[in-house]
């Protein structure tokens, strides 16, 4: 199967690197601590304290844009998505559990906001990938320019992920291109563990076969709904 190489970092490890620029420094030091937990920022910010809040924003702000984007294929809705997210965060923190992860509760609300989105403009026509990658930056690329291979590569990514059931979708957007497990997968998706894998093992049946097609000259791509 041919995809974006995964990112293999753990989220715990993510959260810790490749932060926003321009941060004031105190919040760019907070959400660099590695020794201050994500559940210890969520204490902190039902203390009362502003600061520990937008730590965690900082934290995984990119992360969670990504994650959406590679889900709806629009810079705009993935925005929208990113925002929406932090707003619902922020009026849910009482209700986090601390004996459960923190990115977990959190990818799930950014997966179950851009599932919804994408159900409702899956009918409309998607803009296509090649308008978006020149203006996105992309800070997992730390090599320059993308080369033309890669750019039509990513396009044929797209195509394909574009006419898979959002279930498919979801699971390979979060395993191969996120590098998340199946184990961590499951509780985003509120699936079981077993569920995950089915979905994992599927989802790349049909999308080895829909890029064997494209690369064949298909002109029509179909997928399992």
């Amino acid at each position: 199967m041919m995809r974006p190489e995964p990112d293999r970092r753990t989220p715990a490890a993510e959260s810790h690197v490749s932060l926003p620029a321009g941060l004031p420094t105190e919040i760019a030091t907070l959400a660099a601590a590695a020794h201050v937990s994500d559940a210890e920022l969520v204490r902190r910010t039902l203390a009362g304290q502003h600061d520990p809040f937008a730590a965690l924003v900082a934290r995984y702000q990119k992360r969670a844009f990504w994650i959406a984007f590679h889900v709806l294929g629009s810079s705009e809705d993935a925005r929208d998505v990113t925002q929406e997210a932090f707003v619902r965060l922020f009026r849910s923190l009482e209700r986090y559990d601390f004996t459960r992860s923190f990115y977990t509760w959190f990818y799930r609300i950014v997966m179950n906001l851009a599932i919804d989105l994408l159900r409702k403009h899956r009918s409309a026509p998607a803009r296509p990938i090649e308008e978006l990658l020149p203006s996105l930056p992309d800070e997992r690329e730390a090599q320059g320019d993308r080369t033309l291979e890669r750019t039509e590569q990513d396009a044929m990514v797209w195509r394909v992920l574009e006419h898979l059931d959002t279930k498919f979708r979801a699971v390979l957007v979060l395993r191969d291109i996120h590098g998340l497990s199946c184990r961590e997968i499951a509780p985003i998706l509120r699936v079981t563990h077993a569920t995950a894998r089915w979905r994992l093992h599927r989802g790349r049946q049909l999308f080895r076969d829909q890029w064997e097609r494209l690369e064949r000259g298909g002109a029509t791509l179909g997928g399992e709904r």
